[in-house]
């Protein structure tokens, strides 16, 4: 059994606040430790999720977490995968219980994002494919996103009215969510109102940049038990796999796909592949979830997600959107949290963040926006340079 308990999940609410990323990053820890029932030398290990500059790895976040807490000697690691940095981070305090390293671990990311859409860093960087998509192709975000959604139209008939009923849903539950930053509903109309800033997206299909932050405390299943928790929320699976040789669909930032004149492609194209491995880790599929988090970057883009974790076929993603399958109500909602739709993106602390969804969710005290019963849940997100990352809860 390879199953860790979540003993505490705890996050800073997600907004512009001015402040340091270090302030957003304890004060999730400390929610997290008080939702143990645990103090601060109790945890053995910190994985931190390293704070990011546009795409751009910035601040050593474990040791710089561990300081801000106060130094009590133990063992810390940082790990940076851009947007799939909390997965990683869960992975590695994951590793360190089960090798025996250790019983506690704090996992914490956080983040304060510049103002905007994210950028490259400064300086000239052509071995670099982030910085050449950025400075010679000039594809930024949100151009790669309305690229996607593009695709999404000529293959399967999408439509920017289905885009909007994505962000109508997760707007709907952002508002009942007291973390989140956006906690207004939207209409279908106000997000055709909003203005173009990649066609066929809009304002509102795309998400924003965020100051905030999300910490776990995980601890080993025994140490669960003889703390009075015999029934905890646990994780089950955590995937970080990387693409397969070779890739048929063109991923950011990536500026061109693999040959396929010799070699078949995959039978799973690599966001498939992420949400796979952790069913099978987990021994688990698409229809033992009561909800999933995924990584809405843009309305079109949570599309392709329902597809990619199976909850529907290709090119079947906006049917479930119309059905309301996918929200709250629905039979498998997805974004509960209200997505990034409603928080934006704080890098680091975005898988964490979806992992404390989860556990909520899976404890049945996530308030208005409960999913009644829920039993197991995924995440999914995706990092720069093939960093996979998906995690599997359940109760």
């Amino acid at each position: 059994m390879t199953d860790i308990a979540v003993l505490g999940a705890g996050m800073h609410p997600w907004g512009k606040w001015g402040r340091s990323f270090v302030s957003y990053g304890t004060a999730a820890a400390r929610a997290a430790l008080a939702d143990a029932g645990l103090d601060w030398p109790d945890v053995e290990s910190v994985v931190g999720a390293d704070t990011v500059r546009g795409g751009y790895p910035g601040y050593v976040a474990g040791a710089t977490f561990a300081q801000a807490l106060g130094w009590q000697g133990a063992r810390v690691t940082s790990v940076y995968a851009a947007c799939a940095s909390g997965a990683q981070a869960i992975g590695t305090a994951r590793a360190q219980i089960l090798a025996g390293l250790a019983d506690v671990v704090l996992v914490v990311g956080a983040d304060a994002a510049p103002k905007g859409f994210f950028a490259p860093a400064g300086g000239d960087r052509p071995d670099d494919p982030d910085w050449l998509r950025f400075r010679v192709l000039g594809a930024t975000n949100p151009a790669y996103f309305a690229l996607y959604a593009r695709r999404r139209m000529a293959l399967y008939g999408d439509t920017p009215e289905d885009f909007a009923q994505v962000k109508v849903k997760n707007a709907a539950a952002g508002a009942l969510n007291p973390l989140a930053r956006y906690r207004k509903p939207v209409t279908a109309a106000e997000v055709a109102a909003s203005a173009v800033v990649a066609d066929p997206l809009r304002l509102l299909d795309i998400c924003a940049t965020s100051d905030g932050g999300a910490a776990l405390v995980l601890s080993s299943m025994d140490f669960a038990r003889r703390h009075g928790r015999p029934d905890p929320v646990r994780i089950r699976a955590v995937s970080t796999v990387t693409p397969t040789y070779p890739k048929a669909v063109l991923d950011l930032p990536d500026l061109a796909t693999d040959s396929a004149a010799a070699v078949s492609p995959a039978p799973y194209t690599f966001r498939a592949s992420i949400a796979r491995a952790a069913y099978e880790e987990a021994g688990l599929g698409p229809r033992d979830l009561s909800l999933a988090e995924v990584y809405d970057l843009s309305t079109a883009l949570e599309l392709e997600w329902y597809e990619d974790i199976g909850l529907c076929g290709q090119g079947e993603g906006a049917k479930l959107v119309r059905d309301g399958v996918t929200a709250l109500g629905g039979r498998v909602p997805v974004n509960a949290s209200g997505g990034l739709a409603s928080f934006g993106e704080a890098v680091p602390a975005q898988a964490i963040a979806q992992v404390c969804e989860l556990t909520w969710q899976l404890r049945g005290t996530a308030g208005d926006r409960q999913v009644p019963g829920a039993r197991a849940g995924i995440t999914a997100n995706q990092g720069l340079f093939g960093h996979g990352s998906a995690v599997v809860a359940v109760r």
